[in-house]
């Protein structure tokens, strides 16, 4: 592209030149005519003063996110980029003449948030051209632009968080301003802060983590963080999304959904966040910390590994992925997408350190983020099983641990069809978690909810929200795991109220889509499949082994006291987190941790992990890509907990989909 300036020593470019290019080019020269002057006033005298430099380029004509380094504005230039009737003025350089973020932030930011069809024009080589000549380069806009310039300059607007720089959209139409915080991005070839991955980087340090209270396992609020959601989600440079909106139809909560694009050759993955609190506020932060995790866990965006080797040159250095779980042969004989994994195939590796022996070890790049490219090279499907944010590295691995210790048990009670004993809801001891049951049961759903322990001692608890009219929407399922059994109810019950209260209406809308899946499993494809599927009554039937017990439901506090105690809770996050290992440990598996931590995370304190726990049965979306049935565990858990008398066999396994949401 052709560097555009205006002001001082300003370079002109004898390279032929876009209708857009053109546009920018005239732009510039009134642009820096107007800076040379000492005010609005167009007929006072040159400033003798040095303004600064301007750099005008489109949006919209190339692919941004592939640029390389060096094809930007240099330090201490003002950038400005037009795209349509807009034009976008920053970085602000500082008085240094540097910037937490540079142009080339902003505009892969501006392109990620654009939508799918411009994004796969731009980055699979669609035609996109220029429709006439801009009506915008006047000497009416060049004053617009030169003032707010001076403006910025003069110290006018409040400043932006240190690791966030500012820009200003400007509508050409309207001339109407606003201000808006850039992120940083940390993939920018310009001013990314990616660094190697090595062995000695990927040693954890766990420190103290002293807890509000011991029923409390996060260190700090999610208002403490200073999160400013505008920098996360805006339509102009969103580092997530283009927005992050009230989900006005929920009757349960206060949530807010947000969603981004990220890309795996010709095809755009749409990745969901949300939070789903008592108020659109609290959500909103919710929603933007799940966003980022998500962001996370994708794809390596804080460390760059090249690390290219197969398993049996690697020994005892690395983690042999067969230990997590792989697809049967007939799927990869059957899928030219899928590579079967073999000792001898060389895969990229990524390092990671085990808690339990206390050393760096190397993982399959596949298993620690879920969206590694080329999609080819994945040999499994891995999903956010495991993924988890905290404000300090011990509280990210605790949440991390929980999610693969909750979904193993959820996975094992239902394939294994096991009884669990049911929990009387109204005995919890907090009113919110009460009040919650109650207002369910006012939109016509029964809460249920089960002990879901299978080998370990840390509370799950299964939640089952059970429509009690005949219709769409029978049943909606979820679970939870935390150290304290309240806890682990809570974030059951969160799931099942978000869902139940749709789950009609969404059964209703993909009613033809799903009654094919009631005769044909393997029609099941998707993550929104399984849950969507037990929205018909035709499905309610494959979890009667749980819902059609005679059991008396008991109170919460005796069966996780008496009955079968807990693990006791300790002032300090970290001592929890070490106990849990202990026992895990002691039941022969390793706790693997991945740190995901993206450098727009740490800015804001954070530290995200992917949690691997090789030999616990993996969650999988997708009838044909269950891994749980073919694992050992799946065979011996239950007869080895006291569930049953004798190891299953596969005829014995839930032949329906799981109903994992």
């Amino acid at each position: 592209m052709t560097t555009l300036l205006a002001g001082r020593g300003a370079p002109r470019s004898t390279a032929a030149e876009t209708p857009w290019e053109s546009a920018c080019r005239t732009l510039a020269d009134l642009v820096g005519r107007e800076l040379t002057r000492s005010g609005p006033d167009t007929t006072a005298e040159p400033d003798p003063s040095t303004p600064p430099d301007v750099w005008i380029a489109p949006l919209g004509i190339r692919d941004e996110l592939s640029v390389a380094a060096g094809d930007r504005p240099p330090p201490g230039t003002v950038p400005v980029f037009l795209y349509g009737h807009h034009a976008l003025v920053g970085p602000m350089p500082s008085a240094t003449g540097t910037a937490p973020a540079c142009a080339g932030c902003l505009a892969r930011r501006w392109q990620s948030v654009r939508s799918s069809s411009l994004r796969d024009a731009l980055e699979l080589g669609g035609e996109t051209c220029a429709v006439g000549q801009s009506p915008y380069p006047t000497p009416f806009v060049a004053d617009t632009l030169a003032a707010l310039i001076r403006a910025h300059r003069a110290g006018s607007g409040a400043a932006a968080a240190p690791h966030l720089a500012e820009i200003y959209h400007v509508d050409l139409e309207t001339l109407r301003i606003r201000r808006l915080p850039l992120a940083p991005d940390a993939e920018c070839p310009d001013c990314g802060r990616c660094v190697p991955d090595s062995s000695a980087g990927a040693s954890l340090r766990l420190l103290a983590a002293p807890k509000p209270e011991p029923r409390t396992f996060r260190v700090r609020d999610v208002d403490d963080y200073g999160l400013d959601l505008a920098a996360f989600a805006n339509p102009i440079c969103g580092a997530l999304s283009a927005a992050a909106l009230p989900d006005l139809t929920s009757t349960s909560t206060a949530a807010v959904l947000g969603s981004f694009t990220l890309r795996s050759g010709r095809y755009l993955r749409e990745t969901l966040f949300g939070g789903h609190a008592d108020t659109y506020a609290h959500s909103g932060m919710v929603a933007v910390l799940e966003g980022l995790e998500r962001a996370a866990g994708l794809r390596a965006r804080g460390r760059t590994a090249d690390r290219i080797a197969s398993l049996r040159s690697l020994g005892a250095d690395a983690l042999d992925p067969r230990v997590c779980g792989m697809y049967s042969d007939a799927l990869y004989r059957d899928n030219p997408h899928l590579t079967q994994f073999t000792p001898d195939t060389e895969i990229k590796w990524v390092w990671g350190h085990s808690l339990r022996d206390d050393r760096p070890i190397l993982v399959p790049e596949v298993l620690a983020y879920y969206h590694t490219v080329p999609a080819e090279s994945r040999f499994v499907q891995e999903t956010s099983n495991g993924c988890a944010s905290g404000s300090c590295l011990a509280e990210a691995i605790y949440f991390g641990l929980m999610e693969a210790v909750e979904r193993d048990a959820f996975l094992l009670a239902w394939y294994g069809r096991a009884p669990l004993p049911e929990i009387d809801p109204s005995t919890s001891s907090r009113p919110a978690t009460r009040q919650m049951v109650d207002r369910l049961a006012m939109y016509g759903y029964r809460a249920r909810f089960f002990d879901n322990r299978i080998t370990f001692t840390v509370p799950v608890v299964t939640a089952v929200a059970v429509r009690q009219r005949p219709g769409l929407g029978t049943l909606a399922f979820g679970a939870g795991a935390s150290l304290d059994p309240e806890a682990a109810m809570s974030a059951a019950l969160s799931e099942i109220a978000t869902d139940a209260v749709k789950i009609e209406m969404r059964s209703r809308d993909a009613e033809a889509r799903l009654r094919p899946m009631v005769e044909d499993y393997r029609k099941v494809i998707g993550l929104h499949d399984h849950p969507l599927l037990y929205g018909l009554p035709e499905m309610a039937r494959h979890a009667d082994f749980l819902l059609g017990g005679a059991t008396v439901p008991v109170a919460l506090a005796e069966r996780f006291g008496r009955v079968r105690p807990g693990p006791e809770l300790s002032t300090d996050l970290l001592t929890d987190l070490e106990h849990c290992v202990a026992e895990i440990a002691a039941a022969g598996f390793d706790v693997i941790v991945v740190d995901q931590t993206m450098p727009e995370e740490l800015d804001l304190g954070l530290r995200t992990v992917k949690v691997i726990v090789p030999g616990l049965i993996p969650i999988d979306f997708g009838v044909k890509r269950q891994r749980a049935p073919l694992m050992p565990r799946m065979r011996t858990a239950l007869r080895a907990s006291g569930h049953r008398d004798h190891d299953l066999r596969p005829d014995e396994f839930n032949p329906a989909p799981h109903p994992f949401p």
